[in-house]
This record gives structure tokens, C-alpha cells and sequence, in this order.
């Protein structure tokens, strides 16, 4: 998993060709793994008692007690014309056609030779998110090195895929329990949930062939969900409150990364339950939009939170604003202080709500 022991409750020139594609075809529809081959537990998953009561070890220094926050970064300058990251309901068709058109060509261009396992520009990103997945996972780097990972996917669609609508993101508290009711999970859109690890067969991605995971190995596969909505029931206001009522911020990333994140991860299921390789799912980025914009919502909370930061790293180092934070050069190594406000000048965004 992220997640998994979650699992008993994680060209521009052929743009117009493009547009008209309605699914990523394959040759022959891969098969679907066992489920048991996406559950690799890295995170443990937070109950509601647990989040409520802050009975569990944040990340930052093994300690559940609030910590005093530390390397405030002077007043930074903000982006004059920020994007607005849009929730999926209120994401027009026309919106909703261009992203997924968008995925679709970055499914179809060829791999820049960075990672053997990927056999498409999109499966770099996978491929890059397997190979950081122990640096970026189970500590407090998770949610800043995400935050910069979905603008590194954004800022791809834009630059090699023609992308020109905001990013969209999934609300989960307005589905929790029942993902399938969201139009996300339809035919028209991402195609099914409930598919007890089956292959998804309907959408925009019906039949596409995953070449990176599960795990860290490699195996042909093709894009599967098991979806459980007694797991996907914990994405809910409740849990989401619950870590952003935490002042600490390694607290609060670590109980967001064993709330909502994992058991949105865990309920969606199958690709989406293996912490290496769930990028593999398109819906990985509408997913982790949401955990960004939590996030966000909690720096809304206290003006100094977008230029503080505490906690360590994977191997134990201490978080400060000097930190960088690498996406392995598919975009520039950053320092956190750089991407800590997403109205500073290299992310320049917000959300709608």
C-alpha cells in the first residue's frame, strides 16, 4: 500500500488528432495483477480515534508532542495572476475534455530514456515517483515534495501537451463512502471503480497497458481498481479537520498522509494501492490535488505556515527552508522555500476553494 494494511479498514503538432482520440488504445488488453501484488505497506494508516487524539509519532522527530514551528522565511513576494486549481464538479466539459486530452497525448509520446521501465513520456513520471518513493514517503518531505511533483505533471502537460485549463481536483469529502456517485468514475470520464481489481474496461483510459510496478519491479499490467467505499467512507470532513487542527506541521503532514491520503489511495484500490507505482492511475493527480489543496487550506489558516517548515527528511536531517527538493531534473531542483507558498513566483496557484 501507501497505504495497504489499510486494506482491513491508500506534438503539439498532432493536438488536433488528438482531440478527437477517445481512449489510449493497446494492442491487447494486458492482464489484471492480484490485488495482493499492489499491497506493499509503507505508511500506516491513521484512525479517526487516533487522529482526534494525536495518539500516534509524527515524522518529524518521532515525538506526537506539538512542536514550536521554526525557519520563518521573511514576507515573500507573490505571483500577481495565480491559476485557480478547480474541484471536478465545477470543472466545465470543455475543461475536463483538455485534461484528459492532455493525458492522452502524454500517454502517446515516447519516453526520454531517463528510466528503462517507462515506455511513455507519462510512465517517466511514474517511473520517477517509484524510484523517490522511499525518499518522499513516511516522512515530513511527503507533502512538499507532492506539492512540487503534481506542478512538475502540470507544468508537463503544459509544455509538451498543450494543456490550457486550470488543474482540476477531487473533493473527496463530498463522495466519501461513495466514489462511484462521482462522474469522475463514469464511462465519460476515468471509467469505473467498483471493479473488485479488475481491468477498467470503460473511459478515457479503457485497456491502457501500465509497463511501470507494481512495486518495484516491472511487470505489463493494465490499469485496475478494486474500490471499496467502507474505506473511501474515511475521506471524509472529519479526518480532514482533524490533521489540519494540528499547528505542528510535521504533525499535521504526518497525520494527512496517513488520513485522507492513505485511505483515498487504499479505497480506490488496486494500481492506486501500490505507494510506488499509483501514478499509474490518472486519477493519482485529481487524487493528490485534493491532499495539496488541504494543505493549502491549512497554511490559510496562519500566514506563517507558508514560510515555516519542520520535521526530517528519510534519512533523519532536519527540514529548513534551504532544503531542496528534486524531481530527478525532469524540472529544476527547487529549495522549500520556493514552493512552501503556492502564491510564490515559481508555483503561482491556488484553489477555488
Amino acid at each position: 500500500m501507501h497505504f495497504s494494511t489499510i486494506s482491513a479498514f491508500l506534438a503539439v503538432g498532432s493536438w488536433t488528432a488528438l482531440v478527437q482520440a477517445a481512449a489510449v488504445p493497446t494492442a491487447s488488453l494486458a492482464p489484471a495483477l492480484p490485488i495482493t501484488s499492489f499491497q506493499h505497506s509503507l505508511v500506516k494508516p491513521l484512525t479517526l480515534t487516533e487522529i482526534l487524539e494525536g495518539s500516534f509519532n509524527d515524522t518529524g522527530d518521532g515525538s506526537a508532542a506539538p512542536q514550536k514551528e521554526f525557519n520563518v522565511l521573511a514576507a515573500a513576494a507573490t505571483c500577481s495572476n495565480p491559476r485557480v486549481r478547480t474541484e471536478w464538479d465545477s470543472y466545465s466539459t470543455a475543461d475536463r475534455t483538455n485534461f484528459v486530452t492532455a493525458l492522452q497525448c502524454l500517454m502517446k509520446k515516447g519516453q526520454s530514456g531517463q528510466f528503462s521501465q517507462a515506455k511513455s513520456r507519462y510512465e517517466d513520471l511514474v517511473a520517477l515517483h517509484q524510484t523517490l518513493t522511499d525518499n518522499v514517503h513516511n516522512n515530513a518531505k511527503f507533502l512538499i515534495w507532492h506539492r512540487y511533483f503534481l506542478w512538475t505533471f502540470e507544468d508537463v502537460l503544459r509544455t509538451e501537451c498543450g494543456f490550457t485549463a486550470n488543474l482540476p481536483w477531487f473533493d473527496e469529502t463530498k463522495y466519501a463512502g461513495r466514489f462511484s456517485a462521482s462522474s469522475i468514475f463514469t464511462s465519460a470520464w476515468f471509467g469505473g471503480i467498483a471493479l473488485g481489481g479488475g481491468c477498467v474496461t470503460t473511459g478515457k483510459f479503457a485497456g491502457l497497458t501500465l509497463n511501470v510496478g507494481p512495486y518495484t519491479g516491472n511487470t505489463p499490467h493494465c490499469l485496475s481498481r478494486n474500490g471499496q467505499a467502507s474505506i473511501t467512507a474515511n475521506c471524509n470532513t472529519q479526518v480532514v479537520n482533524g490533521c489540519n487542527a494540528y499547528t505542528d506541521y510535521a504533525q499535521m503532514a504526518a497525520c494527512a498522509e496517513g488520513g485522507a491520503h492513505a485511505w483515498g489511495h487504499n479505497g480506490i484500490g488496486a494500481v492506486m494501492q501500490d505507494t510506488w507505482a499509483s501514478p499509474g492511475d490518472p486519477v493519482f493527480w485529481l487524487h493528490h490535488g485534493f491532499i495539496d489543496r488541504n494543505f493549502r487550506v491549512w497554511q490559510n489558516a496562519n500566514s506563517a505556515r507558508t514560510s515555516s517548515v519542520n520535521g526530517k527528511d528519510h534519512s533523519g536531517n532536519a527540514l529548513t527552508l534551504d532544503t531542496t527538493v528534486s524531481v530527478n531534473n525532469i524540472r529544476p531542483t527547487v529549495k522549500i522555500r520556493d514552493i512552501l507558498n503556492t502564491m510564490g513566483g515559481t508555483l503561482c496557484y491556488k484553489y477555488n476553494y
